[in-house]
């Protein structure tokens, strides 16, 4: 039996538990259940999500940066509905295509200093793969600085520039001739830099994965300096900080900085069609690509297709013309100083950061002294993993606001909502994670919680 596209979408949750288990990966399965977050949600309109029960949600994880539109963009929408009735060649690789060529030019205008030539990729993980390619074809050198605690993909480059040895472990040895250096080091940088042999230095504005750690004050303006005084490519990973989430365009602004290769996916697309973006000068990329028998070194069979690169124009429209750099900057002050104010009267929150509306809140560890001796420190190396998990678990299941722990420090929670969020929208979950927060004032408190949630879960299945 095949399933068609009707009874996928009136399939139920435990239709969908089962399928995704047997065929998909059992181990995330598992994990949701034990949470109790896999829901069955079956409508989504900007930060707004339903289930199957009619019961409403706010999306504050906004698929890590992926909705800085909100589900389903009616401009995004526009845009794709226009292709479906005038049929466009999608995929004609052979020739230069018009919503590929329209969509660089757009990106060229917005985007900080010289940057203007593009590769288009299918996600965020693609678009660090060109750049790091990008960067070693130009250079003609063959080492990549990253920084301890960076995210910037799973796939095998990417990864491994990927600060977190989790997930670097299994797959060695990675890509030879990348090192990292300490986020917000300048004196390491300089160290390493000044061999003059490393073709570039990647770095994320601000380390969303890593548990939204902002840089000090000047690093990214500096470390530009000392990448260019030493021949070194500056790569701005602006995957999850583009694109107005921080309060400006892309994060790298707020220091004027001007990058010579930049990563750009995630709401390019709208959160509607999977696209990515690679910029770079023009002197890098005649550096790398120029003439007859460079130009096409580096390809991609779907990258720059015209469904997503219309996609890519309208959603650039969107943000542009509305100005949601702006929203993000004033409700995510607002949204930062509320978290802080709670944070003070909660014993269990460590610390409070972020920028626009990219914010972490970091919980400190449950036990201290004699009880973290005699237990090893176990309980807190079980906090370090599940206590992120466990808040957005009790956010889901009893006020209906949609979190997540940030993958490279999971005891991190992330609030990242769509730009269109609004105030009352923000009110409402600043109310719902204090009342989290106060009434499981510890770790056991949460765990407990969340084990009768899991229990409930399990017991029900479905």
């Amino acid at each position: 039996m095949l399933f068609s596209v009707d009874q996928v979408l009136e399939m139920d949750r435990s239709e969908i538990r089962r399928l995704y288990s047997e065929y998909v990966n059992p181990g995330f399965i598992s994990l949701l259940k034990l949470l109790d977050f896999d829901k069955r949600f079956v409508k989504a309109e900007g930060v707004e999500v339903w289930d199957q029960d009619g019961n409403v949600y706010l999306d504050f994880l906004g698929a890590f940066g992926a909705l800085n539109l909100g589900h389903n963009p009616p401009e995004v929408w526009a845009a794709l509905e226009k292709a479906r009735v005038c049929h466009p060649t999608n995929l004609l690789q052979a020739l230069p295509g018009a919503a590929a060529a329209a969509l660089a030019h757009n990106l060229a205008q917005v985007t900080p200093g010289e940057l203007k030539r593009c590769f288009f990729t299918n996600s965020g993980t693609e678009t660090v793969e060109a750049a790091l390619k990008m960067s070693r074809a130009a250079t003609g050198r063959g080492t990549i600085l990253y920084c301890e605690g960076s995210f910037h993909g799973k796939t095998f480059g990417s990864l491994s520039v990927t600060g977190r040895e989790k997930y670097q472990k299994p797959f060695a040895p990675l890509l030879p001739g990348c090192e990292k250096v300490p986020y917000g080091d300048l004196a390491a940088l300089e160290s390493r830099l000044q061999a003059s042999e490393v073709a570039a230095f990647i770095v994320e504005p601000i380390q969303g994965e890593g548990g939204v750690r902002v840089p000090p004050e000047g690093y990214l303006k500096a470390a530009e300096e000392l990448c260019h005084k030493y021949g070194t490519l500056l790569i701005v990973d602006e995957i999850q900080t583009g694109l107005g989430r921080t309060g400006r365009l892309f994060a790298c602004e707020h220091e004027g900085v001007r990058p010579d290769i930049m990563c750009i996916s995630k709401s390019l697309g709208g959160g509607l069609v999977p696209i990515g973006a690679c910029i770079a000068t023009e002197k890098v990329w005649n550096a790398a690509y120029g003439g007859l028998d460079r130009c096409m070194l580096h390809t991609s069979t779907f990258g720059g297709n015209t469904l997503a690169c219309l996609a890519g124009i309208a959603a650039l429209e969107a943000i542009v013309q509305r100005r949601l750099w702006e929203n993000a900057a004033e409700l995510g002050s607002y949204m930062l100083n509320g978290l802080k104010a709670i944070g003070a009267r909660c014993p269990a929150v460590k610390e409070v950061r972020g920028r626009g509306l990219l914010i972490g809140v970091e919980f400190d560890q449950p036990v201290k002294g004699l009880l973290d001796k005699v237990t090893a420190g176990m309980i807190n190396k079980a906090a370090d993993e599940y206590i992120g998990a466990m808040v957005a678990g009790e956010l889901l299941n009893r006020h209906h606001v949609i979190t997540a722990y940030t993958l490279n420090n999971p005891n991190v929670m992330r609030l990242e909502p769509p730009l269109t969020v609004t105030r009352e929208q923000v009110n409402r979950v600043l109310q719902a994670v204090e009342e989290v927060l106060s009434q499981r004032k510890s770790f056991w408190g949460l765990a407990v919680s969340t084990a009768k949630t899991a229990a409930a879960s399990l017991f029900k299945g479905a």
